[in-house]
């Protein structure tokens, strides 16, 4: 496909794009940084990469012209303090990366910004604004956790009939800073508190930054969002190990990859819920 048939205009303005990453990303980093330079329609900034302090990670960014932030600088609480798990798992770092991604807003220089998964590759050319709309990508399951914090924090009901957890999403500084006033105001406390206290900490998969941040703009004004389908392929090999005809057999029928730990990825089919 080429970027033109899919409505691009590069270059008609400038994103930032944030990361977050571990050391365990490793494999599949590199090529989320490249796939995001050839494949996203915009002028790209600044690439942030959000980490633990890691010297394989920020030689990464210097081999790649990213800028390594320090995750310590994004919020003003720890993943120790978190503390989201029982005797048999431990989510605090996942809830942990959804914080410093809906914190964005006080890393990205540009209006807007890309946040994607660290082990999510693009393969087909993406465009985010259209004709002054996000453009946001969806899929039809979710976890039912997700709404029903939604609820808790915002008051209503989650309003898209679709779901936003595909992974990455352009996200705009001033309607993010905008909801979490609208959380703090509501609950009295500061916005992060208020989504860790609103959690049930007896399930794995009880928040979404993806769900909470768009379901709040399309409860304000669905008519500057435009919906298209994420076409994400869910795949547990190596992502290394993949052939560019491989990659281009991919392509026809998807927008992007994921090579999610089988484990989790499991759980959370298992948990899997029809979005409505």
């Amino acid at each position: 496909m080429s970027a033109q048939s899919d409505g691009s205009q590069k270059g008609s303005f400038t994103i930032d794009v944030l990361i977050p990453a571990i050391d365990k990303d490793m494999g599949t980093l590199p090529l989320v940084i490249d796939s995001l330079r050839r494949y996203v329609q915009h002028r790209i900034g600044t690439i942030y990469i959000i980490s633990p302090q890691s010297d394989g990670i920020r030689r990464l960014c210097a081999s790649k012209s990213c800028t390594f932030v320090d995750e310590k600088t994004v919020l003003p609480i720890t993943k120790k303090q978190i503390r989201y798990g029982t005797a048999r798992w431990d989510r605090s770092g996942w809830l942990y990366q959804q914080l410093l991604k809906m914190n964005g807003d006080k890393i990205s220089k540009a209006s807007f910004f890309l946040v994607i998964d660290a082990d999510t590759i693009l393969i087909r050319p993406h465009v985010f604004r259209k004709d002054g709309k996000t453009i946001f990508y969806y899929r039809s399951w979710s976890q039912p956790e997700y709404f029903r914090t939604y609820r808790k924090l915002m008051g209503v009901k989650a309003p898209s009939p679709k779901s936003f957890v595909t992974h990455y999403m352009l996200f705009e500084k001033a309607r993010l800073s905008r909801l979490k006033q609208v959380i703090e105001a509501r609950h009295g406390k500061p916005w992060y508190n208020a989504i860790i206290q609103n959690i049930n900490r007896k399930k794995q998969f009880g928040f979404s930054e993806y769900e909470t941040y768009a379901n709040y703009l399309y409860s304000m004004q669905p008519s500057r969002m435009i919906l298209r389908k994420s076409l994400n392929k869910a795949l547990h090999s190596r992502a290394s190990s993949l052939s560019q005809k491989q990659l281009g057999t991919f392509a026809k029928s998807h927008r992007s990859l994921s090579f999610h730990q089988r484990k989790v990825y499991q759980i959370a089919k298992n948990q899997q819920h029809s979005a409505k």
